[in-house]
């Protein structure tokens, strides 16, 4: 189920969800630059549709970096949000992302383990083998799924949420993601992006239990189109 207005890319909706595909340079939500934030649009989205008056009801479940783009899961009713929340902390909602990035890891699949530091000040994470003070263990399983000329294509399974973690740990092994200046890559994209997308998502509907599998078309630009 895929529909698009005001350049919103809906992928799954219903009276309890709805699921989009986020451009990259979004927000999420509101915050200091004072941009319109995802979730307002997806707001006003609802309330256009749905012919819905005064506030519209929309739980933001969980966040992807601005510069990231991909699946994103917003609530329609407090009930979703709450099981949602419950879903997340127990690990039940399985996401798949994309990443492509300069220099190829040594083996073809493996686990990478950290612990990492967020500095809230620069708004960056530090990866560290072992634990440090105020550091959190960070997990992730990559497969390389694609070799192009100058880059790899990971495909990537989080065991852990932790803050910029993707970004942080591939850069941690020299394989910084395509156009994270922020975390070793030489130059940024023109638009701001980064190669990071949230590609497959994977879980049983907090409501009716069945079972939601929902993959977003990444973005299109060259180097995206010569992965699919």
């Amino acid at each position: 189920m895929q529909s698009t207005r005001n350049n919103l890319q809906v992928l799954f909706e219903d009276n309890h969800l709805l699921i989009v595909n986020k451009k990259a340079g979004d927000i999420t939500q509101g915050d200091k630059t004072g941009d319109k934030p995802l979730s307002e649009i997806v707001k006003e989205y609802i309330k256009h549709k749905y012919n819905k008056p005064g506030n519209v009801y929309l739980g933001v479940v969980h966040r992807l970096d601005r510069p990231t783009s991909g699946i994103i899961i917003f609530a329609r009713t407090s009930k979703a949000l709450e099981r949602l929340n419950k879903m997340l902390r127990e690990k039940n909602i399985q996401k798949t992302y994309w990443a492509i990035i300069k220099n190829k890891p040594k083996k073809e699949k493996g686990t990478l383990v950290n612990y990492l530091k967020k500095n809230p000040k620069n708004n960056k994470s530090t990866a560290f083998p072992k634990e440090v003070p105020g550091s959190k263990k960070a997990v992730l399983h990559y497969t390389i799924i694609q070799k192009l000329e100058n880059y790899t294509l990971l495909e990537i399974d989080l065991e852990t949420g932790r803050h910029h973690q993707i970004r942080t740990q591939l850069s941690s092994i020299s394989c910084p993601i395509k156009g994270d200046l922020k975390y070793g890559f030489a130059r940024s994209n023109k638009d701001g992006s980064i190669h990071l997308h949230a590609r497959k998502i994977t879980f049983l509907h907090p409501v009716t239990k069945e079972k939601i599998q929902l993959t977003a078309p990444t973005p299109n630009d060259v180097i995206w189109n010569a992965c699919n």
